[in-house]
């Protein structure tokens, strides 16, 4: 007995040692728990000349959601969310080109070109008809996508997008205006942690490892992440005057004590919307789908539920 006990001390002391020193071994294992959670495959395809990973579970046959992440983002934003969806919706979570897994395609990555890419996508998943969802970045992407392909988009839902000018300037402008580093670029170790106190009022736990390995890989990513910032300002497409194009019910949820984008964007955006759903989060940040994901996933299934009334 006491030579068991023994073995599985070790056994666990290895384990742990195994998580502290490799720290992408401990991401691997976390993210493929909630993809198990959340009912969700690894997948990818091609699209065009372009290699696209995504996430993808639910029923086959079911109406299909796609999720769509934000700047420096990827389609693990979406894990926790999906677990209150794909019991009932087909749910396919993107890693834009650029990003994630997926290719990196030498151009540009404006948001134009990216919804353009976005159609190439949904053409080789064989997706005619869709509910778009994004976040940030990837929800000026959706709305322009759903704007210039109305037939396409069954609803449309906007989790603190970017794409329109603001009546009150967010932290995030008031900043780049005085020259200060973008706070969404991690240049060194000690930016991940503001960066994550940026984004979330109540940014979520990470083991120090764990904070270390993301910190390092998002240093990696500085220069192309520089380079996409730079072009999403530089080519930049207001979307004012596409909103009064878009035909799909449009929900638009927003945290509260967002510093990346204004909270009063909605107020640009409600009367420009044919048909406009609006939910305030107080005490939420920029990604309510990460910070709040239970609550934020039952919000728009509710939002879902109501286009069948």
């Amino acid at each position: 007995m006491k030579k068991l006990l023994f073995g599985l001390i070790l056994l666990l002391a290895a384990a742990a040692a195994t998580l502290y020193f490799f720290p992408a071994t401990q991401l691997a294992s976390l993210r493929l728990i909630e993809q198990q959670r959340a009912g969700l495959s690894h997948e990818q395809l091609r699209a065009g000349d372009l290699n696209i990973h995504y996430y993808q579970g639910g029923p086959a046959k079911g109406e299909t959601l796609v999720l769509i992440h934000g700047f420096a983002a990827d389609k693990d934003n979406w894990l926790r969310f999906s677990r209150q969806l794909t019991n009932r919706y087909r749910v396919i979570a993107l890693d834009l080109p650029g990003f994630g897994d997926s290719d990196r395609p030498v151009g540009s990555y404006d948001v134009g070109t990216q919804a353009e890419r976005l159609a190439s996508i949904l053409d080789a998943l064989d997706i005619d008809r869709a509910h778009l969802l994004g976040n940030s970045m990837g929800g000026h992407i959706a709305a322009l996508f759903a704007a210039r392909y109305p037939q396409r988009v069954r609803s449309l839902a906007l989790f603190d997008n970017a794409g329109v000018e603001a009546p009150s300037k967010s932290e995030l402008f008031e900043l780049l205006e005085r020259g200060v580093p973008n706070p969404l670029v991690v240049r060194q170790p000690q930016d991940f942690q503001r960066l994550l106190q940026f984004v979330f009022v109540e940014p979520p736990y990470l083991p120090e490892s764990l904070r270390r390995h993301l910190a390092e890989r998002s240093m990696a990513n500085r220069e192309h992440y520089e380079r996409v910032f730079q072009q999403l300002v530089e080519r930049y497409i207001p979307l004012e005057p596409e909103l009064p194009k878009i035909q799909a019910p449009t929900l638009l949820l927003w945290g509260e004590q967002d510093r990346v984008l204004h909270v009063s964007s909605i107020e640009v955006m409600r009367p420009l919307l044919r048909q406009p759903s609006v939910v305030v989060m107080p005490g939420v940040g920029h990604a309510p789908m990460l910070e709040r994901p239970q609550e934020s996933a039952l919000l728009y299934r509710r939002f879902l539920e109501g286009l069948r009334r």
